[in-house]
């Protein structure tokens, strides 16, 4: 069964040969128009996308809490998971799943049907749960701007290299600034430039392979009182001094989930 938003042309997935040679629209800048904007998503082709029915059962499943398929609209884990390249018997390591563990109720029921293995793991540089070479995908969700307060995107980014195995995955999922925008100011935000997390990932070894508008948000400004956090699915209302009118909570709902960059990353052969 096809899952009700998944609404494409299904085509066989061939990642080998995939975007190596890909060109890549220009990232935006600090003067995009509504109108670039539109022209630059519409020239990015969309993904193609595989049948994979263990995949699509462990999205549908009913064991996935009720709060999580409430958020698929916005993270598309179906087709973010393709993209990233996702197939049955792979070992998956996801870095810092958190307590909600989001990805988590998916992966690892797909690991267990297809033979696969899942790691979850939270201290990167002291372990990766695996040994070095053996991860066929490295999944980071929403973690950069901590990182970069914290001073760890360069010795993350070192382990996620040594724990893949070459022609290995580094899939990646963030809140996306304005490009251009200086990721110090930014990063307390909870959103990164684009280009930043590109170079950083290429700094480490990492080749860029392909780019994806599927968790793009254009209702989202960026302009947060309590930064990303404002928006769903946290919904920050107060904080200090501040709190949000009943009239300013609804339209920040009404946005939905962040603007977020989509990136598919390989480890060279």
């Amino acid at each position: 069964m096809r899952l009700s938003f998944l609404a494409v042309t299904v085509a066989a997935l061939a990642l080998p040969s995939l975007a190596a040679a890909q060109t890549f629209p220009p990232l935006p800048g600090l003067d995009e128009t509504p109108g670039e904007r539109s022209a630059r998503r519409a020239a990015m082709a969309p993904p193609e996308y595989q049948e994979d029915a263990a995949l699509q059962a462990a999205v549908a499943s009913p064991a996935r809490p009720p709060a999580d398929v409430a958020r698929d609209p916005f993270r598309h884990p179906f087709e973010s998971l393709t993209f990233w390249g996702l197939r049955p018997g792979l070992t998956v390591v996801e870095i810092e799943p958190g307590r909600a563990s989001w990805w988590s109720h998916i992966l690892q029921p797909y690991a267990e049907a297809t033979g696969g293995r899942y790691v979850a793991v939270n201290a990167p540089t002291e372990s990766m749960g695996v040994e070095p070479g053996q991860a066929d995908m490295i999944l980071v969700a929403r973690a950069f701007h901590n990182w970069h307060r914290a001073g760890k995107t360069d010795a993350y980014l070192a382990a996620f290299f040594a724990a893949l195995k070459p022609g290995g995955v580094l899939a990646v999922e963030q809140h996306r600034s304005v490009d251009g925008l200086n990721a110090d100011a930014t990063a307390p935000t909870g959103y990164m430039p684009e280009s930043w997390v590109i170079h950083a990932a290429q700094r480490a070894g990492f080749v860029m392979e392909a780019r994806s508008e599927l968790n793009a948000n254009s209702a989202d400004d960026r302009d947060h009182p309590f930064g990303v956090w404002t928006l769903p699915p946290t919904r920050t209302s107060t904080r200090g001094e501040r709190t949000l009118t009943a009239e300013e909570r609804a339209a920040f709902d009404a946005v939905g989930e962040s603007d977020r960059m989509t990136l598919r990353f390989r480890k060279p052969d």
